[in-house]
């Protein structure tokens, strides 16, 4: 009996403890026919590595989950807003957006598992925070470019301003930038230009864009004629020439309709312009142009309607040809 109360005396506190443990664990313990004291000093050392393994099973389910709710949150947003409308590209932006999307949720789920099992080992958080809260701050100063860029690249995403393939032109004035796009992500777009040079644009510097290939392109040819052409008759000419070349087996595919003279666009000392204007497909109104005015110039030329045809020059005399030299 002395022993007894002496082991009382001496763990008041753990004997206490244990009588008031109501856990489930230690009930269960109980149950199979473990001692209250030992029970419950095997639930305060199972309890901590049980929380810390549910909180990762947790962190696993929700970071599996996030794929499935981030293409539905990109899928719910296209219906709701008129921007980001449905394009042939659809599908590959969705699907871009939403990995994007969940790998954002990720990083977020984790950082919280992370946070909250430091927690449950007892470590103090205060320094962490504080070394977080300082170098998030330093990072949100400095990196307000890129983060300009991140979501702008989202916004280009979403919408499906441009993709690669697309010719485009980015900006506005002596300043623009043209070319075909060869590959855009979150923070840059890769452009190649007419002559080769491939341009690397931020997508927080892009505010305007134009996109040449979104939907049908339109060829608008300008022709100077000089004063005195029968501008009528050179209209007729000029148009006959640009359905000719629309009628023609290897460019059926590029015109969109038959070209038409739109009329004098301009007069100046040079002479007037004659404006021939034509639908072609998305992003072909380039290399139409080019012929439409070899075509529409040489008939003009043919014509005698702008310019007579070239006379013939005779060869320079050789010595020694001449009659008179004999």
């Amino acid at each position: 009996m002395l022993s007894v109360v002496q082991a009382a005396a001496a763990h008041p506190a753990e004997s206490s403890a244990s009588s008031n443990d109501r856990g489930i664990i230690r009930q269960i313990l109980v149950d199979l026919g473990v001692s209250p004291e030992r029970a419950h000093t095997m639930q305060v050392y199972l309890i901590g590595p049980l929380r810390i393994l549910l909180i990762v099973v947790i962190a696993l389910i929700l970071a599996r989950l996030v794929t499935r709710l981030a293409r539905r949150l990109v899928g719910s947003l296209r219906l709701m807003s008129p921007l980001l409308r449905a394009t042939p590209r659809g599908e590959d932006r969705l699907k871009t957006l939403a990995s994007v999307f969940a790998s954002v949720f990720r990083v977020v789920i984790w950082i919280i598992a992370v946070l909250t099992i430091l927690g449950q080992l007892k470590i103090n958080l205060v320094p962490f925070v504080a070394t977080a809260t300082v170098i998030g701050a330093a990072l949100g100063f400095g990196a307000q470019t890129l983060v300009k860029d991140f979501l702008s690249g989202v916004l280009i995403l979403a919408e499906d301003q441009y993709g690669v393939g697309d010719s485009i032109v980015v900006g506005s004035g002596p300043n623009a930038t043209s070319g075909t796009v060869e590959g855009v992500n979150l923070r840059t777009t890769r452009v190649r230009g007419v002559d080769g040079v491939v341009w690397y644009v931020p997508n927080g510097e892009i505010r305007t864009v134009g996109n040449n290939t979104e939907s049908d392109s339109q060829a608008i040819v300008d022709v100077v004629v000089p004063h005195g052409t029968d501008l009528q008759a050179a209209g007729r000419a000029a148009e006959q020439a640009a359905r000719e070349l629309a009628g023609e087996p290897a460019w059926k595919g590029v015109f969109v309709g038959d070209p038409t003279f739109a009329g004098v666009q301009a007069t100046d000392h040079d002479g007037a312009t004659l404006r021939i204007m034509a639908w072609t497909q998305p992003g072909q109104h380039f290399r139409a142009c080019r012929q439409l005015r070899l075509r529409i110039l040489e008939r003009l030329r043919q014509s005698g309607l702008a310019w007579a045809d070239a006379v013939p020059v005779p060869p320079p005399a050789v010595p020694g040809d001449s009659p008179d030299e004999s």
